[in-house]
């Protein structure tokens, strides 16, 4: 597999620190709201890079870190008249009910910050010590001209980046790109106890320290949208390579930025969508295949008519998936005719095409594209002769490549409530009848219950409206 490096700036073969083991973290959400479509674009790159990685045999320890500790949750913590703690724990399970809705598998761990203070300050010593950071009346900065190979992510120079900070008369740090590890305590703030006093830690040294607890001092897959490049990640590199003399991280995967109806997505615009906003009106998984159906670094465009298209997509994937339970359950022939099997064999030829598009830097879309070429040819080849064979050897293939990408998992809902059956029953007598005046209204009737039935030559299917 060979994964775009933003470190290197090229595509390089992916080869983990040990063999068959894959320690890879995602920056998670600052749990002070629902999160937004932008937000959602790499919890889902990321969660299927896990499952592809799992998909081809390695064992992937995946971190995904809440930020329970921020300016944001203490500023919603006045505006909802609860504490911090309450504010954040609300937006985490909220972040698990939209999650799970977009088929975003559960991390291996969700660290939080607020339980991971002793390794935090630890962290901040052991960089004081090595003349890293500075403690200016309880406020601790990192220093950022101590650290050689400053820049090397975002490719820039110190030199550069100096010319364009901002500068601040007032300001108590040595460097205006100096950046805080830990601030001193404020009224009214959530604070711990530290060797600088009573504070807590600043945004970028969290992650440094949640990665280093739980995957060691090297990992092999850092990931993250493309605006965390600089000067989160950056600094993220900073604090680690500085505190353990080693490389933090192999690979640095990013993906683009999302924007809407061709304009960057902003509060100020009116066009800020969270992804609870747009469950209003769409199913979630529709939202997944929308991403999926672009290359994880490419800009994408988000509009409702693409969203409709992708919805669409979706639908066709349910179709052919249903199709297939359908001729199974009413199959007849037990063992696949020679020319089945030949065919049968064919199949292998779309899993490898699957995995070739996976392996060239997780393109979904070219994948999605396979997935679609193979239900062409199982509409092609399966009908009511099939044999069970045939159609369970479909349904394996099917299922192997989508289940990859986290689309088409959801079962067909079997149960109807007894009044609903016995209409579908009555329509049937109907038909059978040449009643067909009756048979309308029966699936109109059905229609205002949410029940869509459709007449196909291996007999009637029905589905949620």
């Amino acid at each position: 597999m060979k994964l775009y490096n933003t470190l290197t700036q090229q595509k390089e073969t992916f080869v983990p620190i040990e063999a068959g083991k894959v320690r890879m973290y995602s920056c998670g959400p600052t749990v002070y709201n629902y999160f937004h479509i932008g937000n959602a674009r790499p919890f889902i790159v990321f969660d299927v890079l896990r499952r592809f990685l799992e998909y081809t045999g390695y064992e992937v320890t995946f971190i995904q870190n809440f930020t329970d500790v921020d300016d944001k949750i203490i500023n919603r913590s006045h505006e909802e008249g609860i504490s911090p703690g309450d504010v954040s724990e609300k937006y985490i399970q909220e972040y698990f009910t939209d999650a799970d809705a977009l088929g975003i598998k559960r991390a291996s761990v969700h660290p939080k910050v607020s339980e991971h203070m002793p390794e935090i300050i630890e962290m901040i010593k052991t960089l004081e010590e090595k003349g890293l950071a500075y403690n200016v009346d309880g406020n601790v900065y990192y220093r950022v001209d101590a650290f050689n190979d400053y820049g090397k992510l975002s490719k820039q120079s110190i030199d550069d980046l100096k010319s364009g900070a901002r500068i601040d008369v007032n300001d108590e740090k040595e460097s205006p790109l100096d950046f805080a590890l830990w601030k001193k305590k404020k009224d009214g703030e959530p604070y711990w106890e530290s060797p600088w006093g009573q504070g807590r830690p600043g945004w970028h040294i969290e992650c440094s320290a949640m990665s280093k607890k739980h995957l060691g001092e090297t990992i092999d897959i850092h990931g993250g949208g493309q605006d965390l490049i600089f000067p989160h990640h950056e600094n993220e590199i900073a604090q680690s390579e500085g505190c353990c003399g080693k490389p933090f991280a192999n690979y640095w995967v990013h993906n683009g930025y999302i924007n809407i109806d061709n304009e960057k997505m902003s509060k100020s615009k009116g066009n800020f969508f969270t992804v609870r906003d747009i469950a209003k009106t769409f199913d979630l998984e529709a939202v997944r295949m929308f991403l999926l159906m672009a290359h994880y670094r490419s800009p994408v465009n988000f509009s409702e008519p693409l969203l409709k298209q992708a919805a669409s997509a979706l639908e066709r994937l349910y179709t052919a998936k249903f199709q297939m339970d359908f001729l199974l359950e009413n199959a007849t022939a037990k063992t696949a005719t020679e020319a089945e099997q030949v065919w049968i064999d064919s199949l292998a030829k779309y899993k490898n095409d699957f995995i070739a598009a996976m392996d060239d830097d997780i393109n979904t879309a070219d994948a999605i594209a396979v997935i679609f070429e193979l239900v062409r040819d199982l509409n092609s080849n399966l009908d009511a002769t099939s044999s069970q064979p045939a159609i369970m050897a479909s349904q394996n293939i099917f299922a192997e490549l989508t289940t990859v990408l986290g689309l088409a998992v959801k079962e067909k809902e079997t149960n109807l409530d007894e009044a609903v059956e016995d209409l579908i029953a009555q329509r049937q007598a109907a038909r059978k009848a040449k009643d067909f005046k009756r048979a309308d209204e029966i699936r109109d009737e059905l229609l205002a219950k949410g029940i869509v039935l459709e007449d196909t030559r291996e007999g009637v299917k029905w589905k949620k409206a």
